[in-house]
């Protein structure tokens, strides 16, 4: 029988529930397409959800829902001016991994 190393984790390095479910919605967030073609626009500057649904020619219903789940994990914000709605990006770390993906994606 082999001689099984046993490796000690840090508990520093541990990963907690909490943390484990916000790291695989986040993953879960970037597996979808229309979702990364919304947070890819909103790399640009922030966009009203038509602009949104016009430039990417999808459904104002279907960016309003995508963009309800990205809200909910803090992955974008909005500011109100009169009765319409303006995202941008709030969580510059996830933005980044964002860049990274494609341009890893590219790269090859």
């Amino acid at each position: 029988m082999k001689d099984e190393k046993i490796v000690e984790v840090d508990n520093a390095l541990s990963l907690d529930e909490e943390t484990l479910f916000e790291v695989s919605q986040t993953f879960k967030a970037l597996s979808d397409p229309t979702r990364v073609r919304i947070l890819h626009l909103l790399l640009q500057k922030e966009f009203s959800v038509n602009e949104i649904a016009e430039n990417l020619q999808l459904r104002q219903s279907t960016v309003s829902h995508q963009l309800r789940f990205l809200k909910n994990l803090r992955l974008v914000k909005y500011r109100r001016e009169g009765t319409t709605l303006y995202y941008s990006q709030d969580d510059e770390h996830v933005f980044n991994l964002l860049k990274q993906s494609i341009e890893h994606a590219k790269h090859q």
